[in-house]
This record gives structure tokens, sequence and C-alpha cells, in this order.
């Protein structure tokens, strides 16, 4: 039998143990199935697992000799149900989709392969990634492991739990509001959103959409860069991929490159915040100080941010998603037929408006990272909110308009195109996880990862996870 103990082992000693030949992907596998068997029936993070298929490609890679297996060497990864994967039930959350089996992976999925990534499970997503709390029709609501009563954020709240209560050393999501940064900030792990074109996926609806990225998701900063230097890499099927650097993120992660001038905001001057959040996110970036650098209070100009935002998103909603409308209406949860809605009811003039918004908010940002090596804020502006509510409605006395409003702190760092992650930073008197965002300019993850990893170490957050789940206090 394999060692249960692995649970807790980081991925960057994992891919060691298998390079060295000390563990083989088919013991990993045997690790993870009984941990799943353990813990999910009490949160509902992997709702598809396809064992069968992931042991017959772990056996297809251990006839390479070890070592030579790809940046993974036979790690296994679970991927959001959001991305097809050849021969699995993919069925994005939706009713539309509960039988789904595509014959053919998204070139994501086939690049982890190739780079000895071995595919076990699907993760849990909301009805095609639309809002921020994990539950859908096909599957039911996945549950935060530090109090079962509270959601996971979404829409990579199955990656996130997954990663918290030791069904996974690494995880696949994606993030188009904060979709990756949300379910890390509420579950203590690390989430990353690259920059565009970083990590190559199957273009769908228009080759040009970039508001949605895919990333890697992770329970330190290490393995985080650890798995999207394995992301990471242009594909001719996806025209806005990009390069893969010549110095890996695993290895600017470890640099110990030390940021100087920082910028903190606990809203980024568009949002309410929940006060203990905002002191605990605060505390977390003062810190940086220890590390030598200046700390300010300080946030570009992105007062745009929410028409922008809610005029893009439903543009896109409306691009990928207007045939189902037409078609499947009656099987469509109302905030995505509100979503399609709102895309088709869109004039040329609030299109030309808003991306003229975006181009103007990005160059300020730009201007601003002259001054400053990071941008840190929350990542979530509440803590864990009761699973059974749809979304926030309110903040700090603040009614919001729409269902995606709460999400103004993460979406803006979206519209403005830079890479942003949630490291954990603490806790709430009640014990609940709070993520710092950090962002950096745009294809500045190297920056960004070193600096994280730097404040990782002086907060002493690694090894807080996984954990079992918890039930409610």
């Amino acid at each position: 039998m394999a060692d249960q103990g692995l649970v807790k082992a980081t991925a960057c000693a994992i891919v060691d143990k298998l390079n060295k030949g000390e563990v083989t992907p088919l013991d990993l596998l045997d690790v993870l199935e009984k941990r799943i068997a353990e813990v999910d029936g009490k949160v509902n993070a992997l709702p598809t697992l396809c064992f069968d298929r992931a042991r017959a490609h772990a056996t297809e890679l251990m006839k390479k000799p070890a070592g030579s297996r790809g940046l993974l060497a036979g790690m296994p990864v679970p991927i959001k149900d959001l991305t097809n994967v050849a021969g699995v039930l993919t069925t994005q959350g939706s009713p539309i989709y509960k039988d789904n089996i595509p014959a053919r992976s998204d070139i994501l999925v086939e690049h982890l392969e190739n780079n000895g990534g071995v595919i076990y499970a699907k993760s849990n997503t909301p009805e095609f990634g639309a809002g921020a709390n994990t539950f859908n029709e096909v599957f039911g609501a996945t549950r935060n492991p530090w109090d079962t009563s509270r959601s996971a954020a979404g829409s990579s709240g199955g990656a996130a739990v997954a990663l918290a209560t030791g069904m996974a050393w690494l995880a696949h999501g994606s993030d188009m509001g904060g979709s990756l940064r949300n379910p890390a900030s509420f579950c203590g792990i690390v989430g990353l959103r690259p920059s565009i074109g970083r990590v190559a996926h199957t273009p769908a609806a228009a080759i040009d959409r970039n508001l949605g990225v895919q990333g890697p998701m992770a329970r330190n900063v290490e393995d985080l860069a650890l798995l999207l230097d394995a992301m990471s890499g242009e594909h001719a099927a996806d025209p806005l991929s990009l390069p893969v650097l010549p110095t890996s993120f695993l290895s600017a992660a470890r640099s110990g490159n030390k940021p100087k001038r920082i910028a903190y905001s606990p809203d980024l001057g568009i949002t309410p915040v929940d006060p203990e959040v905002a002191a605990i996110t605060r505390k977390a970036a003062q810190r940086f100080a220890e590390a030598g650098a200046i700390v300010e209070e300080a946030h570009p100009d992105l007062r745009e941010a929410h028409e922008c935002f809610h005029v893009l998103r439903a543009f896109d909603f409306a691009l990928s998603k207007a045939a189902l409308l037409r078609e499947k209406r009656d099987q469509l949860k109302p905030e995505v037929i509100w979503n399609i809605e709102e895309g088709l009811k869109l004039t040329v003039e609030q299109l030309e408006r808003a991306e003229a918004q975006r181009v103007a908010m990005t160059a300020r940002t730009l201007e601003f990272f002259n001054s400053y090596d990071l941008l840190l804020a929350p990542a979530t502006i509440v803590a864990p909110f009761p699973v059974e509510n749809r979304y926030v409605a309110e903040c700090a006395g603040k009614k919001f308009d729409n269902y995606v409003e709460w999400l103004g702190i993460v979406y803006a760092i979206t519209l403005v195109c830079c890479p942003a992650l949630s490291l954990p930073c603490g806790f709430t008197a009640s014990g609940l996880p709070v993520g710092l965002q950090m962002v950096a300019p745009p294809r500045g993850e190297a920056r960004l990862l070193a600096g994280a990893k730097v404040l990782e170490d002086i907060l002493g957050v690694r090894g807080t996870t996984p954990i079992d789940p918890r039930p409610p206090k």
C-alpha cells in the first residue's frame, strides 16, 4: 500500500520522489483514491473520477525511465469541469451537458499530459463558471472544508477544496472575474491568474477572447510555480499563446528577489470591503517591510471597472452562449440567462465605450507600476459566506446591483491584463481563511511569484493545508 502520509507532502517533493523512482504515478493514484473516498462525501469537490483512464496513462508513462517523464513526472492533476478531457464526462455544471463525453481533450489538457500530468478527476464548478459560488443542478454544492456550512467560492471551487483537503497536490483552474483567486482565498490555498496567453487553451466562440484565462492552483507558491511551468508554452491552435520563457517560474519563485516598493489598497477605490478582511490583509501587506520594502497605501485609477466589466462580460456570454439561450433556455440558471440577455441588448456604442475604458485603465495601471513593484489588495471583500447564499448581496452596508458586482476587487485586475494571485495571509476571528491578492504588471509572473514566496516565508502560512473537513462551529 502507498503511504497515506504522502497526502501532506508538497508537489515539488512528490515530483522529486517520482524522478528518483521512490514512488510511482500508480502509487499516487492509490493514495488519492483512498483520500477521496474518505473526505469527498463531506465537501463534494471532485464529482467525476476517471481512475481507469489515469492508471492507463500512468502505466504508459512508467515505460519511460524515471526522470524523463516531463516536468510533472507522473503527478496526478484534476481538471476543472469547464474543460474537455477526452472520454471523460464534462458537464460545465449544466444539465444541458449532463451526459457530454467529449472525443477530444482541450489543448491545455494535452499539454499537461505531454508534460507528465496524469488526469484522474474533474473538479466541480458552477454552471458555465458563472457566479463565485460553486453549486450546480448536476452535482450540487461544493462545501468549504474550513466550515462545511460555508461556500468555497468559485468558479474553481472544486479545485480549491480538493487541494485544501489533500485530494490533490496541484489543480487546474480558470479565471475571468476572480474564479481562481476567490476560491483560493476562501479555502486557504494559492491560485494564480496568469497573463493573457501564458497558458494555451482551445479557443471557443472567438479566437481573441481574453477576459478568461487558465491557470494553476496549489498549496504553496513553489508548487504553484511548478504547475505554471508545466502549463505554459505556445500552441499554434491558440494564436494568443506565449512561448516558454528562458528562466523557469519555479526558479523565479526560489530566487529570493525582493520587491522594493509595494502598494496596498483595501478596496482599489471601487468597492466596499468587510472591515475584518481589510485589517487582516493590511497587516499582511505591511509585513513586507520585514523584507526591506517600502509599503504605501495607493492604487491605480480603476473607476470605470464596474461598467466596463459588466459590458465586456455580458458580450462574452452572448458570444459563447446565445445559441444555448435560443435552444435550451429552460435548462439554464437565472444568472446565466440574465448575463446572455444583457449581452444581446448591447449596442456597438456600449462596446466602443467599454473597450476604450479598458485601454485607459490598463494604461494608467502600467504607469502605476513605474512607481511600484507590486500592488496588494484583498482577494475577496468578505470571508466565506453561507453556502446556500447564491452570491454576496451586500457588504459593509452597501447593496450590490447584480450578482457579480461583489467581485469588483478581482475583475478590475482582469480588465487591466495583469497576472494576480491569492496568497493565504491569515484567518478571521471565527477561523476562516483570508487571501491577499498580489498583482504584478502584465507578463510579470516571475516578479509576482518571487514576491509571493518572500511574503509566504515571512507570514509562515505554508503547511496549514491539507485539512480534514470541519463541521460548522
